[in-house]
């Protein structure tokens, strides 16, 4: 038996819903409208603490949209689940953000841990890879966000799981924007900078998440299916034939060198790039390289199923839980 549910997953650069029909006895989702919006309601926090007035503003317009799709759709609210990650949970003001929600939602967010936004990517990248004999277990899933990057070990159920604070707009805040502009390209300097700060997070990972006993690397979130994309040489963004692609080291050696390299309009130029990306990119596919390097993943399986579709699972067992 199906049930209808809406998933919001709020990270630190975008913000996605998924309304789908889901059969928990079966693992099966359907999609009935699947959307992000570029946000960036980390604007800054990594700097301030806090959430800038005018990204709060961006994140509740989008949260608007949302709420008139999820009532088109017919969802009841106990079957509408929102999850709120980095940005929110390093925030003073969070409680804004919370407020604003529930206004417009008529659902209190949960501001989870690293540790629940970990256990919920594992679910919802992994659940529909049971069974397949072409990848060895365990899993190693990482999920590139704007804040913070998860990490989480794995096969029938999580083992091993830390969130660090390594993520494609914190890097490019910290790194490569200077006196309100981003350095276009970045220099060799700063890219090695970048590269410190990602390796140390990396050895951190390391200590909670065994990474080496991994038999598959699974890749999840924007920076990587963008990284997908370019490396596939798609002429226009498509989830299809993204979601389980199998990308080489040296092809994301290679997207990643160019990225790097390339200024903003190079990047923007490039068909599949998400305008909301164009910045931030460079960053990320360099966290998703040295992952692959420190780990001596000879490729990563692409997911477009990821924490979005583990919140749809877990708002069908049951209602949201309240905000922290």
């Amino acid at each position: 038996m199906t049930t209808r549910v809406a998933a919001v997953d709020c990270g630190t650069n975008s913000i996605r819903l998924l309304v789908a029909d889901v059969d928990p006895a079966t693992g099966t989702l359907k999609d009935l409208d699947r959307r992000m919006r570029i946000v960036r309601l980390g604007q800054g926090v990594d700097r301030t603490g806090r959430l800038a007035p005018e990204a709060l503003e961006r994140t509740f317009a989008a949260c608007r949209e949302y709420a008139e799709v999820i009532r088109e759709h017919g969802v009841p609210a106990s079957r509408v689940r929102f999850v709120a990650t980095s940005a929110s949970r390093d925030a003073e003001n969070r409680h804004d953000f919370v407020r604003g929600v529930v206004d417009l939602l008529g659902v209190e967010p949960e501001v989870i841990t690293g540790d629940q936004e970990a256990a919920l990517s594992f679910a919802g990248a992994t659940r529909e890879l049971a069974g397949r004999q072409d990848l060895l277990t365990p899993y190693l899933v990482v999920d590139i966000g704007g804040g913070s990057t998860e990490f989480v070990l794995g096969a029938d159920a999580v083992t091993a799981a830390r969130s660090v604070d390594i993520g494609c707009v914190r890097l490019t805040e910290r790194h490569i924007v200077r006196d309100g502009g981003p350095v276009d390209p970045p220099t060799p300097a700063t890219v090695a900078a970048m590269t410190a700060d990602i390796d140390a997070a990396l050895a951190e990972a390391s200590r909670t998440v065994p990474m080496d006993r991994a038999r598959t690397l699974v890749g999840l979130a924007g920076s990587v299916t963008t990284v997908a994309a370019v490396a596939l040489a798609l002429p226009a963004y498509d989830p299809v034939a993204i979601h389980h692609a199998r990308i080489s080291l040296a092809q994301v050696r290679t997207v990643t060198g160019r990225l790097l390299a390339a200024t903003h309009a190079e990047r923007a130029a490039i068909p599949v790039m998400h305008e909301g990306r164009v910045d931030v990119i460079g960053a990320g596919a360099l966290v998703l390289l040295r992952i692959m390097e420190h780990t001596g993943a000879d490729e990563v399986v692409v997911s477009e199923h990821d924490i979005l579709d583990g919140i749809a699972f877990a708002a069908a067992d049951g209602p949201a839980e309240k905000a922290l």
